[in-house]
């Protein structure tokens, strides 16, 4: 297995943790869903219109949009070691296609539950800016990890995938047990009852300790980050934004106590480094959320120097006039509304 994958497959699982409270349910075996879902072996598989295909990582979202279906989300994580391109948008954009036409009614027949596929791509670094306009315009979601709000957990899964080549050498296993991984780093993360982990072959004892060493290793780092959170914002954009909690109490509290507040943004760096930060009007030390717009979008801010300040105020007013951001609690689903407050640009 090449690092690049191992270090996909260890981000696509991290991804799929930290999630965990926006209300991402794990889809895993057939059983969840007989009817769009199967199984070949250990993999699981979506049903499409024309095809069945193969699925890594596919979460079902504990609540429904208004004048929606319920949303599904095929997350996909590419941990190159450049900018991710139109390849793999372009194959994304087909499953998507053919796994949302596959619904048919026919008289008689007992009615079918039915959902909305979306798909998000994750990338830790970039991508293309052919994959960025193909993705745009299917409407698929990119989201650019190279920020330095993720820095911890990119180096985690570097150094893990790095261990991990280390033990297959070590044994001189042929082929790495991907599916063997997944199942051991969903029991360690909690992201999904072990009785419906479809039984896999277990490898070779010495290797097996070795490895499982090194995944308790990477939970252990992911569980002391467990105030960090990915929560996803929907602004009135064609994009989601990952926004990273430094501290997700903070955040839950500040938002409790006030549901729908006015919020300042900030942008700094230019370009691919850019990062943006969100903070509440007025009360800034409460919280802190980070997130990258699309590249595309950045470069066109940073196009022209003296039209810098002017198209960054325009992107806030446009497009990040109100974050929407859903979280599962005890209680249920909560919403909450981060309003952009225009004053704030002459004031960062």
């Amino acid at each position: 297995m090449s690092d690049s994958s191992l270090r996909g497959y260890l981000l696509e699982e991290s991804l799929a943790w930290l999630l965990r409270s926006s209300g991402y349910r794990l889809l895993v075996h057939e059983k969840q869903d007989p009817a769009d879902l199967t199984m070949s072996g250990n993999t699981l598989l979506v049903r499409g219109r024309g095809a069945v295909h193969q699925v890594d990582v596919l979460g079902e979202f504990a609540f429904t949009p208004a004048f929606s279906l319920p949303v599904r989300l095929f997350l996909e994580a590419k941990f190159y070691q450049k900018a991710c391109g139109l390849e793999v948008v372009r194959n994304a954009h087909g499953v998507l296609h053919d796994v949302n036409e596959n619904f048919m009614t026919a008289p008689g027949r007992r009615p079918r539950q039915r959902y909305q596929y979306s798909y998000a791509l994750f990338s830790a670094n970039g991508f293309t800016v052919d994959a960025q306009k193909y993705a745009l315009a299917h409407q698929i979601s990119l989201i650019d990890l190279s920020g330095a709000s993720f820095g911890w957990l990119l180096g985690a899964i570097s150094s893990t995938a790095w261990a991990l080549s280390k033990c297959q050498d070590k044994h001189a296993v042929k082929v790495f047990p991907a599916m063997w991984v997944r199942r051991e780093l969903r029991i360690m993360l909690e992201t999904s009852p072990g009785h419906l982990l479809p039984e896999v072959e277990s490898p070779a004892s010495g290797f097996l300790q070795d490895v499982r060493k090194e995944l308790e290793k990477f939970a252990a780092v992911l569980w002391q980050h467990r105030e960090a959170e990915l929560l996803l914002g929907f602004p009135a954009a064609p994009f989601i934004l990952p926004l990273a909690a430094d501290d997700q109490r903070e955040f839950l509290e500040y938002a409790e106590a006030h549901p729908v507040h006015d919020v300042r943004i900030r942008r700094t760096g230019q370009g691919r480094s850019a990062e943006w930060t969100v903070a509440p009007w007025g009360a800034e030390e409460a919280y802190r959320l980070a997130f990258k717009l699309p590249e595309h979008v950045e470069e066109w801010i940073s196009g022209i120097e003296e039209k810098e300040r002017r198209r960054t105020w325009e992107v806030k007013t446009q497009f990040l006039s109100e974050i929407t951001i859903y979280r599962m609690n005890e209680g249920g689903v909560r919403a909450y509304q981060l309003r952009y407050e225009p004053g704030s640009l002459s004031r960062w």
